[in-house]
């Protein structure tokens, strides 16, 4: 549904996004992750056609979006960070103004903003003027401008901005429905936003994609082993296992040393092998567990330059 390849832009001298390649499909939920000036936002606008790339090209249907803008939006909704919206109107009147704006046809206009305000759960404020809502039923009103002309792809730029806890189980609710027929990139800094809702993160650090990996995928594969013996034993026993391809020591505190293995197919194999080595070597066990990576951990190491991993 979308294809991106190596795009780059620059404002003046600055590089805000170096040469960034990835594909979505249709069905997916993908979350657009790094620190504040990563190129987050940047992305947005060029994948929305708000701004054109330095160089590269995107891709929307197999089209390039440079040479069929005004098709290609057709199948677009997106919430950008700030919403712009008329505080005058109501929001009905505000959605019906943006459906306009969308090549909604007139017919359809009514139809098209109850399924918005209903999906956006703003049926108690449907007729209250914008400014007089909170700032999160003003986001949600933002949301809903994104759902008017049913798009394929969805981007939405901090959707749950704003938002109480109940309207934020909401949002998510939507999202994951919505992802399973369309395409939505979710940019957001609450990690467990991501985690809730997507299945798959691209991670930007100094505009360069470091991670494109599924969230599954980030949780490890390893095994972390526990035990008494010194790196020099453990890996004189162990390094010999077929079912072993790798052993790195992680920690070592008063006689304890934890070390993470990689298996090489599945963790479930390797486990039982190793703790049979480690009983026949007449060492302490301690402990011999799955690795567990949390999204946040993950996300700390990329952006502190520990990990750089291009997509391909």
């Amino acid at each position: 549904m979308i294809a991106v390849e190596q795009i780059s832009r620059n404002y003046g001298d600055f590089l805000a996004v170096d040469k960034v390649s990835f594909e979505i499909s249709r069905g997916e939920v993908v979350g657009l992750l790094g620190h504040n000036g990563a190129g987050k936002s940047t992305i947005m606008k060029m994948l929305t056609g708000y701004l054109e790339p330095s160089s590269g090209s995107i891709f929307i249907a197999g089209k390039p979006l440079a040479e069929t803008m005004q098709q290609a939006r057709k199948r677009i909704g997106y919430l950008p960070e700030n919403c712009p919206v008329y505080p005058e109107m109501s929001v009905v009147d505000f959605l019906d103004f943006t459906a306009t704006l969308r090549g909604v046809p007139k017919d359809r206009r009514p139809a098209a903003i109850r399924s918005a305000v209903e999906r956006a759960d703003l049926g108690e404020k449907a007729t209250a003027s914008i400014a007089s809502l909170s700032r999160g039923f003003r986001q949600r009103v933002g949301v809903a401008q994104a759902l008017l002309h049913d798009p394929d792809i969805l981007i939405l730029d901090e959707p749950t901005n704003g938002l109480d806890p109940g309207q934020i189980e909401h949002m998510r609710e939507l999202l994951r429905n919505l992802g399973r027929e369309s395409t939505v990139i979710v940019s957001t800094h609450i990690l467990q936003e991501v985690e809730a809702i997507c299945g798959r993160v691209l991670i930007l650090r100094h505009g360069q994609l470091a991670l494109d990996a599924r969230l599954d995928e980030l949780h490890g594969r390893g095994l972390l082993l526990s035990c008494d013996a010194a790196p020099s034993e453990v890996r004189e026993r162990l390094q010999r296992l077929p079912e072993l391809t790798g052993l790195e020591l992680q920690q070592q505190a008063e006689g304890r040393y934890t070390y993470r293995l990689e298996p090489r197919d599945d963790a479930s194999a390797l486990a039982p092998v190793a703790a049979a080595e480690v009983v026949a070597a007449g060492w302490k066990l301690y402990a011999l567990q799955p690795e567990e990576k949390s999204l946040e951990k993950v996300f700390h190491q990329i952006t502190a330059g520990e990990v750089l991993q291009n997509a391909a």
